[in-house]
């Protein structure tokens, strides 16, 4: 008997999944264990695995599209077997491709006013409408055909347009300047992941009342102490490694912050599990360094390492990315100095962290050079009011310009 295979759902969020690869084609006989195909969800590629025995009599998507949870997506049965019942309960329209779609238009667009206005006929493949014999009189006298309007049938140049051509009265005396090119423009399918972020960020935006603290922080003497830490230790520290020990330090003193808002209730989490943002070519990706608060730096910075391998491969996991506490943003590495985060639902807050600029100002009461940081903490008002949130970021300070209370 026919057997739909249905697409699963594999993480919370997951509302569609993308079949990337399908690992085997019909006719093949399939069995209990087998991976079918690599499916996109909204935060990785994971391995859709086969329950069926049988053989695959159908596919109901393409490689590279994408199907509702629930949706049938393969027919798996006996060679020969009718299966148009099960396709008229459960299947999709499958979505456009993610193939490129190339649109071209051609254009010749004056920069300035042209003396003669008459149009220049271009053809469909962006060739200028002339006569042979126009052209090469025009090569012949050195003459820019472009700038030339004809007067022939439907604004052909002509011979006549060459001879009468006078270089007082063309654009380029006139100051005009004609530049031709092409519009393009490519389109892709929106991936299951960017999906999700804009989803999600778009109703914390517009759901959560923000606003937002900044803070510059000194850091010479978290810079000092890591650069002993690294020339002593196996496991190299990053600044960020130390921002996500003091946030998480912070955050036991101030609980408000830690928190959650679910409606009618407060969740005040007694836990501290902290995103951390990383980049992937599809989007965003937080995986979570959970207990944060417990950890030494050494273990954060081991953790965060195999969390960005893994990040980059799409091979994190939903229990890498779930239960946050608090999130942290860093643009420090690509040289961006100050911005504002989105709260990462169902945060309180979220930290968003800029580069450590050296500078100069008032060091011990003498002007020196000084290394600073600074940081904007975007809190959700339906949970944390301005002073708690500027409470929290005076800790956090303390911790990061004074890094041995980090240690005890």
């Amino acid at each position: 008997m026919a057997v739909a295979i249905k697409m699963p759902k594999m993480s919370d969020t997951m509302t569609e999944g993308v079949v990337r690869k399908w690992n085997y084609k019909i006719g093949d006989t399939i069995k209990n264990g087998d991976i079918l195909a690599e499916v996109e969800t909204d935060k990785a590629t994971m391995d859709l695995e086969n329950y069926e025995k049988g053989t695959l009599l159908h596919f109901a998507i393409n490689e590279g599209d994408a199907a509702p949870v629930d949706s049938v997506i393969a027919i798996v049965g006996a060679k020969g077997e009718d299966f148009s019942a099960l396709l008229a309960g459960g299947v999709t329209a499958p979505q456009a491709s993610a193939e490129p779609v190339k649109e071209t238009a051609a254009v010749s667009a004056p920069v300035a006013a042209a003396v003669n206005t008459a149009p220049i006929v271009v053809n469909s493949d962006n060739r200028i409408k002339a006569s042979p014999l126009a052209k090469k009189l025009a090569e012949d006298k050195g003459i820019d055909i472009a700038a030339i309007a004809g007067s022939g049938e439907n604004g052909r140049i002509i011979k006549s347009d060459i001879e009468n051509y006078k270089p007082a009265a063309s654009a380029a005396a006139s100051g005009a300047v004609y530049i031709s090119g092409t519009e393009s423009y490519d389109e892709i399918n929106v991936s299951q992941m960017r999906k999700t972020i804009a989803a999600r960020l778009a109703e914390s935006k517009f759901t959560a009342p923000h606003f937002y603290l900044t803070m510059a922080i000194n850091m010479d003497q978290a810079l000092t102490a890591r650069a002993a830490m690294n020339a002593s230790g196996e496991v190299k520290i990053s600044v960020n490694d130390m921002i996500v020990k003091a946030a998480s330090m912070a955050l036991r003193k101030h609980t408000w912050v830690n928190a959650s808002w679910l409606g009618t209730k407060i969740r005040f989490n007694h836990h501290i599990h902290i995103g951390v943002a990383m980049a992937v070519d599809d989007g965003l990706l937080v995986p979570v360094v959970k207990f944060a608060d417990q950890k030494s730096l050494s273990t954060i910075s081991t953790e965060v390492k195999a969390f960005n391998a893994k990040a980059k491969e799409k091979k994190l996991q939903p229990t890498d990315w779930s239960g946050n506490t608090f999130t942290i943003s860093n643009l420090g590495m690509f040289g961006i100095e100050e911005f504002t985060g989105i709260i990462n639902p169902p945060d309180a807050a979220i930290l968003a962290v800029g580069a450590v600029i050296e500078t100069v100002g008032i060091v011990k009461g003498e002007i020196a050079k000084t290394n600073v940081m600074k940081v904007t903490l975007s809190c959700d008002h339906r949970i944390v009011d301005g002073v708690v949130g500027s409470k929290f970021l005076n800790t956090l300070k303390e911790y990061l310009e004074e890094p041995v209370k980090m240690l005890v």
